[in-house]
């Protein structure tokens, strides 16, 4: 049962930060621009987003990729929770990010049979 719930966690991560990444990239520039942020850190930290992801998928069938990227990813998340804060976005933008990184930490310790 849980490892059902871990692969769909997996794939609700990965997908989420392809479409965000991929599909709404215009929403990604506008927020890098509200951070003060270069083009360079955005393409950095989306290149990363994306790598993560895929070994996120990968690691359905090589369960041994999956606790790093994770813990990379909750803290891209975090990060990004700091980026909310510091520009004082509303608890709306916030939330996806804030889910995403909680779900990271579900994936990494779920992984590392920190949850059994």
């Amino acid at each position: 049962m849980m490892t059902n719930l871990l692969i769909l966690a997996q794939l609700v991560l990965a997908v989420s930060i392809l479409i965000v990444w991929v599909f709404r990239f215009d929403n990604i520039v506008k927020e890098f621009k509200q951070y003060e942020l270069s083009d360079l850190t955005r393409t950095m930290v989306g290149t990363s987003k994306i790598v993560l992801a895929t070994l996120l998928v990968a690691g359905i069938w090589y369960p041994a990729l999956v606790p790093v990227p994770a813990l990379i990813m909750a803290f891209l998340m975090l990060s990004a929770q700091y980026f909310h804060y510091k520009v004082n976005n509303p608890w709306n933008k916030r939330i996806p990010s804030f889910f995403l990184m909680l779900l990271s930490l579900f994936i990494a310790a779920v992984s590392l049979n920190i949850i059994p």
